[in-house]
């Protein structure tokens, strides 16, 4: 099986039990080996009380871009540290786009950087992710899926 292959069907098993990230209103982009792009238009009810999208929302668009780029080798792998920073509002009726992008693998732990930009490509948001792979793989790569 070919990475871009590995990647797509890990991709696929994710996003079908990923009833979350499809309750929010995310979208799947293109995944590669380690890297990710999902986005997420912006709703009234992701909105907080000053009318931009909540913090928790663009955290949540992060770290499921994090998540897919992650899993993109069909290793079961969870996050052990995440951090953000926010730098511009997301704004109601503009969709977001996360690009996450691993910077580092060394054994069970990879370090993955994610972008989320706004519809002009300025920056929303900067998250680091840090995984941890753990027993398991997504699918059998031995049989049909």
């Amino acid at each position: 099986m070919t990475p871009e292959a590995r990647a797509a069907q890990s991709a696929a098993v994710m996003w079908a039990q990923d009833a979350a990230s499809k309750w929010l209103g995310m979208e799947l982009g293109p995944i590669t080996e380690g890297a990710a792009t999902l986005t997420l238009k912006v709703e009234p009810h992701h909105c907080n009380g000053h009318g931009i999208c909540h913090g928790g929302i663009i955290f949540a668009l992060a770290d499921s871009a994090f998540a897919f780029a992650c899993n993109s080798r069909n290793q079961s792998t969870v996050a052990q540290q995440n951090q953000i920073t926010y730098l511009a509002p997301g704004r109601l009726g503009e969709t977001l786009t996360a690009t996450a992008n691993e910077t580092s693998l060394h054994g069970r732990t990879g370090l993955t950087d994610v972008t989320v930009t706004g519809e002009e490509g300025r920056v929303i948001a900067q998250f680091r992710g840090l995984s941890r792979a753990i027993p398991g793989t997504l699918f059998d790569e031995g049989a049909d899926t």
